[in-house]
């Protein structure tokens, strides 16, 4: 997911559309127990401008049935879809684990090369639908996406505001997926035959 996410918050889950005509709201949860999202006080949105208190209700299929206090009917709930929902992240639990940690403790964190020299600095991660990918403002001024994998990331430190980018992983990765934009026999992609 790559929706800007307001600073100091993290996204718990999303509204799917509405169940019924009452007003229940279908959500999807992403956090680690997902009847926790409901527990960590009012949701906002991802502009931080709407407030909602969450109340669930059952299940339906992979997705929570919910009460959203003020919407109370089909039309209203199912307005909310596609809503992302974030808490502020002082509301989730500490991870117990310093290899452990909320994608959103990684913004803002200071990216250094191997020696300790200043590469950038983290400004978002991104799923895409391969793996998560950090955006990071190198030094220069331009943005860099880099595949976030322990090859080319072998060092996360929240707790000392840094984290380690491996360049040479970086390449190797890269050149990877190069080779796999080729066909079976060899060709580039897009190539004519004889």
């Amino acid at each position: 997911m790559s929706a800007k996410v307001p600073v100091g918050k993290v996204c718990v889950g999303q509204f799917a559309g509405s169940h019924g005509v009452r007003g229940l709201v279908k959500l999807k949860s992403f956090t680690g127990d997902p009847a926790a999202v409901a527990s960590y006080g009012p949701l906002v949105d991802e502009t931080g401008g709407r407030s909602f208190r969450v109340t669930l209700q059952g299940k339906a299929k992979e997705l929570f049935l919910a009460k959203v206090e003020g919407v109370t009917s089909r039309e209203q709930a199912q307005a909310l879809a596609g809503v992302l929902l974030h808490v502020d992240r002082s509301a989730l639990p500490d991870t117990g684990d310093e290899d452990e940690f909320y994608h959103a403790d990684l913004v803002g964190l200071r990216a250094e090369l191997a020696d300790g020299s200043l590469y950038g600095t983290v400004k978002a991660i991104h799923d895409f639908g391969g793996g998560d990918v950090l955006e990071i403002r190198i030094a220069s001024g331009a943005l860099e996406m880099l595949p976030f994998s322990k090859a080319c990331v072998p060092v996360v430190d929240v707790r000392n505001g840094r984290l380690v980018v491996d360049l040479p992983a970086v390449i190797e990765a890269r050149e990877g997926q190069d080779e796999g934009d080729s066909d079976e026999d060899g060709k580039e992609a897009g190539e004519g035959g004889p």
